[in-house]
């Protein structure tokens, strides 16, 4: 199991900051060689079912997801979004939680991960991989 943490702040309002971050579509552009499908009709809401594909042909796996926590922000209330990962390779949550600021939005991406038959002691590793991957997607979508 890895898990691992992204605080960001950003200038962006928090209504702005958690409709980019919760543009399933818009993830897979900041993440290599990965698609996502959103298979239920929009908005997103408790109960979205979404699937992120990443690899290559024969060399890739598909990482389902649900909303199972759907509260988005409002004035003095803080926005969370709970995913739950669902695969066969990859099993796990993650969180994404959006409060306002003076002068902007506080961003927390949380997550744990399980990857299939990776063996326990490349947790560091996986660790390391998911706080840069996801802190560059959150990043460029909260820059974009």
């Amino acid at each position: 199991m890895s898990a691992f943490r992204i605080d960001r702040t950003s200038p962006l309002s928090a209504d702005e900051v958690w409709r980019r971050l919760t543009d399933w579509p818009a993830h897979a552009h900041q993440v290599p060689l990965t698609r996502i499908s959103v298979l239920t009709p929009g908005p997103t809401r408790l109960g979205t079912v979404f699937v992120a594909r990443t690899g290559l042909g024969r060399a890739a796996f598909d990482d389902p997801m649900e909303v199972v926590r759907w509260q988005p922000p409002e004035p003095g209330v803080a926005g969370l979004c709970r995913l739950e990962k669902r695969g066969r390779a990859m099993t796990g949550w993650a969180e994404i939680h959006v409060r306002e600021a003076a002068g902007g939005t506080l961003v927390r991406w949380e997550e744990e991960l399980r990857i299939g038959l990776l063996p326990r002691p490349l947790a560091p590793l996986t660790e390391r991989a998911g706080r840069v991957v996801f802190g560059r997607a959150v990043d460029r979508l909260l820059r974009h």
